[in-house]
């Protein structure tokens, strides 16, 4: 293959009267044309290569870009889901000790009426005890008397 450097060293034989050999100079521009042409289709090849390589490049670049977008959006959706069931639970929690607590005031308010009647049971049954007792006194003095 020819070089820049084979190109500008080539010195041609002179001639008396014409100058530079024809034929050598005829030669030189036919190699210098083979390589060139060898030369050019070869950049031109590479070129090409160069350009599909870059396209390729730029095709891979998007792809990593929207798969780097997806990836956040996806860490994004998944704290927003993390967020909204960390809010929902705490809202089921609140909700649940809420109705505890009105249970636990519900059934307080029913013990405290349930002594309550207990104990008017209670008092009750103390003055039916007393009224009995005093009834039985009362029968027990009848039949004395009517003993005597």
């Amino acid at each position: 293959m020819i070089t820049p450097l084979d190109i500008e060293n080539k010195k041609f034989s002179k001639q008396l009267m014409n100058g530079y050999s024809v034929d050598e100079v005829d030669d030189f521009l036919d190699e210098v044309t083979v390589d060139y042409t060898k030369n050019y289709k070869e950049v031109m090849k590479l070129k090409k290569e160069i350009s599909e390589i870059s396209a390729s490049l730029e095709h891979y670049k998007a792809i990593e870009e929207t798969l780097q977008n997806t990836l956040v959006m996806a860490q994004t959706t998944a704290e927003d889901v993390k967020n909204v069931a960390k809010q929902k639970a705490d809202q089921i929690i609140s909700e649940a000790k809420n109705s505890a607590e009105k249970e636990l005031e519900s059934l307080k308010s029913e013990l405290s009426t349930l002594n309550k009647e207990k104990d008017e049971i209670k008092k009750q049954f103390d003055i039916y005890k007393a009224k009995m007792e005093s009834l039985l006194i009362s029968q027990l003095e009848l039949l004395k008397d009517m003993n005597k």
